[in-house]
């Protein structure tokens, strides 16, 4: 067996007969887009808080910090998705899940 970089193609074909299992814990590529949409949702909770607590000024920078995150977050998982899908020569929308 050949020994590549982990991030190469992140499948573990010596433990399971799926191609993706576990791909979130060994491509740690995607690990920024999981933090950042993780701040996203803390945002959201802050946003919300502050909300109830009559906090204008904070409901505001929430406001703009919760979708900016999030969205931010998810293009990162989905572009180390579609290298991964493209390493395999396949497209993103190619149907295939687990």
């Amino acid at each position: 067996m050949v020994a590549q970089n982990e991030n190469e193609q992140p499948q573990d074909f010596a433990r399971t007969t799926r191609a993706h299992a576990g791909e979130a814990i060994t491509d740690s590529r995607a690990w920024p887009g999981y933090f950042l949409m993780a701040l996203g949702f803390v945002a959201l909770g802050l946003g919300l808080t502050a909300a109830g607590g009559g906090f204008e000024g904070w409901v505001l920078v929430a406001g703009i910090a919760c979708p900016v995150l999030l969205l931010a977050g998810l293009g990162v998982v989905l572009l180390e998705r579609k290298r991964v899908k493209a390493a395999e020569g396949k497209s993103l929308t190619d149907p295939g899940g687990h």
